[in-house]
């Protein structure tokens, strides 16, 4: 292990450094004998690695963000975390990052610059594209570090990341910790390439292998790397060799390992080593490693203190369902008297320029969205209003966008995200479903994002183009979906979800783009998430539907003469419960129409719901209308008997039997 080329970093930084070292191993040891003790619940062990986390922080400016993992230990404490704090965390403990609700690295802290994991692997790699991106939009001279274990670069999210950040010249340090397992997959089972560095070639990116035990060539490079991306902003993939001494999770073991490679490993200890290195070259004095190590011991001593009172949280329902979302005071902006016809797509199109004339810190990313507008051409001309810092195109992926999206918040800036087409946000799922809806009550972070989602069918495009998957989202905490049917609350809803700090799914149905117009406010005005719109007030029936379906009840009423109510649901998260429980009144025969399939669709939810709360206005069985238990087709005789309007009367009469 060769320190001797580092000369340039003096004693004193070398003492810091091995202070800094020493830390997350003493802990550690100390962290292992509580697990035996039944003390701890479950450890994974950096041992044998803290030179990585340790060099690469202490090379990082105290408000440039990291994204470590469960291996990075030496992040939190160098970035000056309290012991006690740490252990509150990893108890499940009311004063943790994560109040108890979520486990060991897993938080963030912005006021430590810190955006922990999540425990799909590459996730938090988008993330830190976005911090970086919004770091580069504002002029600060700043990187972003994420790291990634060897296991984690087979990862789709890690390619990309990789990309994005690419192809976007964003000052982000990806650091590969290369340990040589994935779990108790060898290297030689996870990837072909030589060294994980190569793989930044495939995308155009700057990369360099170095030794991951060696403290001072960590430090010494990630501050070279670091600097120059501040000054020229552009990525670089930098892999750490090292090995991991003891098993993914202290229950694994290490028996698969064989035992010779363990040895060779042991050899290169990073603290042992250097300290034999700054003691031989009278950098440091034992009496000054004895005073470091009393020191540690002595926080430590005092931070386990909290293990031997039990802490019993205090569980609080209200509590708990107030972190889910970010609160806010929405703005309740009525519509002036200027009014304009417009059909559907050109109210998204109004609503969204205002948007972002008001929000100059708003980002909109998508495939195709710049010069070309998008496939719908919602957002053409935008790059000459706004310019191309603020309307960008991404390469053709969903997860680093959405990933990014989140990081574009934890940046300040408001962002959002076209899926071009609603089918194509299933290649992004994990980045809404774990990322985008459960940060702010994880610790925190809200994720002030709008993704807008092109959806539904009529328009023969088949079974990739057409599908209604708002069902996906509907049972994950932390989403708000709103689901337009007509242009003026189609521009209301959107201005009032880009108001909304949560993230918002907005669902704007293709067949309505260019198929209905009305007279819609030109001014800025909201539509209120989570008040559904009663369009007709009647004693017969009552339609509960939302998005064109809406039009499908409209239709049949006209064609009956139905004296009938027609609620239009708007927001499908949350929903309007007090409209529905006053339109089940009113007529006590309740039909719940969606374009969505019947099973697992919205309707069911809602027909649970009248069934428990208004059971005693009911006249009749609550009866749904959705469409085929198939997959949409292509061809337009098959989509028209796919879609539920052609089965909608026969459904009404049998509840008007009654």
């Amino acid at each position: 292990m060769n320190f001797d080329q580092f000369q340039d970093i003096d004693n004193q930084q070398s003492k810091k450094l091995f202070a800094a070292l020493l830390k997350p191993r003493m802990i550690e040891e100390k962290m292992l004998k509580l697990l035996r003790q039944g003390q701890v619940s479950k450890w994974f062990s950096g041992i044998g690695q803290e030179a990585i986390s340790v060099g690469a922080t202490m090379a990082l400016e105290s408000d440039e963000y990291i994204m470590p993992l469960h291996r990075n230990l030496g992040v939190f404490t160098t970035r000056g975390i309290p012991l006690k704090k740490l252990l509150h965390q990893w108890q499940g403990n009311a004063e943790g990052f994560t109040k108890g609700r979520d486990r060991s690295f897993h938080f963030g802290s912005t006021e430590y610059h810190i955006a922990g994991m999540i425990s799909h692997l590459g996730a938090m790699l988008s993330v830190a594209d976005g911090v970086a991106l919004a770091n580069k939009l504002d002029g600060k001279h700043k990187v972003t570090l994420a790291f990634s274990g060897d296991g984690g670069t087979s990862e789709g999210e890690f390619h990309e990341a990789l990309n994005l950040a690419a192809v976007w010249d964003l000052p982000v340090i990806f650091l590969a910790e290369n340990n040589g397992y994935g779990l108790s997959t060898p290297s030689a089972d996870q990837f072909r390439c030589k060294n994980l560095s190569d793989k930044g070639i495939g995308y155009g990116i700057e990369s360099k292998t170095i030794d991951g035990n060696n403290v001072l060539e960590v430090y010494s490079e990630v501050d070279r790397i670091a600097k120059d991306l501040r000054m020229n902003p552009r990525p670089f993939l930098l892999e750490c060799k090292t090995f991991r001494m003891r098993g993914h999770e202290e229950a694994s073991g290490t028996k698969y390992v064989p035992k010779d490679l363990m040895d060779e490993w042991a050899k290169k200890d990073p603290i042992l080593n250097f300290e034999r290195y700054i003691v031989e070259n009278k950098i440091i004095t034992s009496r000054e490693i004895s005073q470091i190590k009393e020191s540690i011991s002595a926080e430590i001593s005092e931070g386990v203190k909290i293990l031997s009172k039990i802490e019993k949280i205090n569980v609080n329902t209200q509590t708990e369902l107030r972190d889910v979302y970010k609160s806010y005071s929405p703005l309740s902006i009525k519509a002036s008297d200027s009014v304009s016809e417009m059909r559907f797509i050109d109210a998204i199109k109004d609503g969204l320029q205002i948007a972002m004339r008001k929000y100059d810190n708003l980002v909109l990313m998508g495939q195709d969205i710049a010069e070309y507008g998008g496939v719908f051409k919602i957002t053409e001309g935008f790059v000459a209003e706004f310019g191309k810092q603020r309307v960008l195109n991404t390469p053709i992926s969903e997860a680093a966008p959405l990933g990014a999206a989140l990081g574009l918040s934890l940046g300040g800036k408001k962002a959002m995200v076209e899926m071009q087409f609603a089918d194509f946000v299933s290649c992004g799922f994990n980045q809404i479903a774990n990322n985008l809806a459960k940060t702010h009550y994880r610790w925190g972070q809200n994720s002030d994002v709008v993704v807008r989602m092109p959806t539904g069918g009529g328009a023969a495009a088949g079974p990739f183009h057409s599908q209604s998957n708002e069902a996906w989202f509907f049972n994950i905490p932390g989403l708000k979906i709103v689901y337009p049917s007509n242009p003026k609350d189609a521009k209301g809803l959107l201005l009032a979800s880009f108001e909304d700090p949560n993230p918002v799914l907005y669902f704007e149905h293709k067949g309505l783009y260019r198929s209905i117009k009305e007279e819609v406010c030109t001014d800025e005005y909201t539509c209120e998430i989570g008040k559904a719109n009663v369009v007709d007030n009647g004693e017969d029936i009552t339609f509960i539907s939302y998005g064109w379906a809406v039009h499908w009840c409209k239709e049949l009423i006209d064609e009956m003469s139905l004296d009938a109510t027609l609620v239009d649901l708007r927001t499908l998260v949350p929903w309007d419960k007090e409209a529905v429980r006053e339109a089940v009144k009113t007529s006590g025969k309740v039909i719940i129409v969606h374009e969505d399939t019947l099973s697992g669709g919205i309707g069911g939810e809602i027909a649970s719901w009248i069934g428990e709360h208004c059971f005693k206005y009911l006249d009749a069985p609550v009866m749904r209308v959705g469409s085929l238990e198939t997959p949409i087709p292509f061809n337009g005789e098959l989509e028209q008997n796919f879609l539920g309007k052609v089965r909608l009367k026969e459904k009404v009469e049998e509840i008007l039997r009654w």
